[in-house]
Order: C-alpha cells, then sequence, then structure tokens
C-alpha cells in the first residue's frame, strides 16, 4: 500500500503500532550497534598498543561483522518507518512526525515513544516545543491526502 503524503489523523494512528514496533527495535538495534562500536575502539587501541603483533583475526573478522549487521539491521528499520511517511526527528527518545494539512499547510502530528496514540500538532518550523493539542478547532480545519 503506498503511504500519502500526508495522512489524516485517523491513516496515522491506522500505522502506529507498526511504527511503534519498528521504533523499539531501532532504538535497541542503536543501542547495539553503539555498544558494539565502543568494543572495536577498544579493542582497536588494545591492539596499537601491542603493536598488532598477536591479532585473532578470527576475533577482528567477527568483530566486524557483528558490527556490520547490526548496522544493516538498524538502516532497514528506520528505512521501514520512513517508508511508512513517518519523519524520524530523534531516535533515541523516540519521537516521529507524520505530514498532515492544517487549514491549507504543511503541519506534522506528533507522536513520541510511550504515548497511547497521536494528541499533538505542530508547524514544520516548530519543533517538539511547538507541540499544541489537537482539539476541535484543529479537526475541523485539518486535511490529510
Amino acid at each position: 500500500m503506498e503511504m500519502p503524503r500526508f495522512f489524516t489523523l485517523q491513516q496515522a494512528e491506522q500505522v502506529l503500532p507498526d511504527v511503534e514496533s519498528a521504533v523499539r527495535e531501532a532504538i535497541s538495534l542503536k543501542s547495539s550497534f553503539e555498544r558494539a562500536q565502543e568494543e572495536w575502539k577498544n579493542f582497536s587501541r588494545r591492539v596499537t598498543v601491542m603493536g598488532g603483533v598477536r591479532v585473532d583475526h578470527t576475533q577482528v573478522s567477527g568483530e566486524i561483522g557483528r558490527r556490520e549487521s547490526i548496522g544493516q539491521r538498524l538502516k532497514e528499520t528506520i528505512e521501514k518507518i520512513e517508508e511508512q511517511g513517518c519523519l524520524i526527528k530523534d531516535l533515541d527518545t523516540g519521537l516521529l512526525d507524520f505530514p498532515t494539512l492544517y487549514r491549507g499547510e504543511e503541519v506534522y502530528l506528533c507522536w513520541k515513544l510511550g504515548e497511547r496514540g497521536i494528541s499533538f500538532w505542530h508547524g514544520v518550523q516548530e519543533g517538539f516545543r511547538g507541540r499544541k493539542p489537537i482539539d476541535r478547532e484543529f479537526l475541523d480545519h485539518h486535511q490529510g491526502e
């Protein structure tokens, strides 16, 4: 199914369960990737200090492969979220925007991991700090596609 350029609130709410699951997975993978990066840096420092004389090539290959595998899975998970039509604003906190129209202007439906549903919106230039609750006024002048 092709995702609309602009979501209605209902369309955004419909894709939210899949997106939420993917965001949780991406956060976990990002954490694993960062740990693998740190382990690789530590390993590289030890090799440098030891002069690289006794390097276990199996270990090196395993570390590189593990890091690359996690990185690839993270990339694919982020692409899966973006293919839904969402904009990732902050992966660390699970902050996403869904493009929509309000009074003929592009704005974003805003959702953060842990919220029960999409209850806020903000202008394109406002960001998270400019979030406003979705109220009757918004619903009366909100368009999707």
